[in-house]
């Protein structure tokens, strides 16, 4: 069977994304513990996954959503960031999530992680944690890899379901694997992945 169409793949995610991120919005509760854990893990990842990749100084975010990482990534306070998504309706709503002290180092553009609007080795470090992860076919993947690895000139930061065999995926599209954490060690959730272009 072959792979669906890269495009639909990316609308597939932004409605998921979408409806989420409303049901999120709609709720007056504060979050519950497991999902404060959660997001405490994440940034914990983050910020590791960061510094094993040098503390790159130029990060774009890929199918940034609502910007949820936007905070991590700027503790850093030399870091300029990029961030992308599909969606241009997303983009404007991640826009009345964040200070302002924030948004002043974020710059937004709509576009396709599958052909990323920017020029060869345009950026320190690729950062794409949640689309990547919902990608399950090997062959679109690496349709992804290959456009990180034009864009990126250093380093890349991805997520995957854990128990996904890709790290001959990583090597053929040009990358070493530096470091990979598991959300929850033996957990089978997800693992966070630090790459380096080869060469």
């Amino acid at each position: 069977m072959l792979p669906q169409p890269p495009p639909s793949i990316e609308i597939e995610f932004t409605e998921r994304c979408d409806r989420e991120h409303a049901r999120v919005c709609g709720d007056s509760r504060p979050p519950r513990l497991l999902q404060r854990l959660g997001a405490w893990r994440d940034a914990r990842l983050v910020r590791h996954a960061l510094k094993v990749a040098g503390e790159p100084g130029l990060v774009l975010d890929l199918a940034c959503g609502s910007g949820r990482f936007w905070p991590v990534l700027a503790e850093h306070v030399n870091r300029v960031i990029l961030a992308s998504d599909h969606s241009q309706p997303m983009l404007d709503h991640a826009r009345t999530h964040h200070p302002g002290t924030l948004l002043k180092r974020v710059k937004t553009f709509q576009g396709s992680a599958f052909s990323i609007g920017l020029s060869a080795n345009a950026v320190d470090c690729i950062f794409c944690l949640e689309l990547f992860r919902h990608v399950r076919c090997s062959e679109v993947r690496s349709i992804l890899l290959r456009e990180f690895h034009r864009v990126s000139r250093d380093t890349v930061i991805v997520s995957v379901s854990a128990g996904t065999p890709v790290e001959d995926e990583f090597r053929r599209a040009g990358f070493k694997i530096l470091n990979y954490q598991e959300f929850l060690p033996g957990s089978r959730l997800r693992c966070v992945y630090v790459l380096r272009k080869r060469g």
